[in-house]
């Protein structure tokens, strides 16, 4: 059972988050990191789910079909946060509180919004 979910922020997503949710010990990786700016919505969430990480996004319409994409055609990913769009500490703070709250494991296939 993994404890902690691995986090990949796509590029709507502050990188500033992951630092903020580094700094607290969490496992992140951002778009600009894995070289995957400019790359499609499936794309990103199609490689979130290759490396187990759980996406982190504003997206939430995209994101909400690609989901529904996977899960109708037995694919797994590791999760989707939709976040609201807030200052980055308020929601690297939220995040932390989720990460905390659930398992790693918990996050598979899961559409999660805040």
């Amino acid at each position: 059972m993994k404890l902690f979910a691995d986090l990949y922020l796509d590029e709507n997503a502050s990188v500033v988050i992951a630092k903020i949710l580094a700094s607290s010990g969490f496992d992140t990786l951002t778009a600009l990191d894995a070289s995957m700016l400019n790359k499609t919505d499936f794309e990103q969430l199609q490689f979130a789910a290759a490396v187990n990480r759980c996406l982190v996004t504003h997206n939430r319409i995209d994101f909400e079909a690609l989901h529904t994409d996977f899960l109708t055609t037995h694919r797994n990913h590791h999760g989707i946060i939709i976040a609201n769009q807030r200052k980055d500490h308020e929601l690297a703070r939220r995040i932390s509180v989720l990460l905390n709250k659930i398992s790693g494991d918990e996050f598979i296939n899961s559409l999660l919004y805040f």
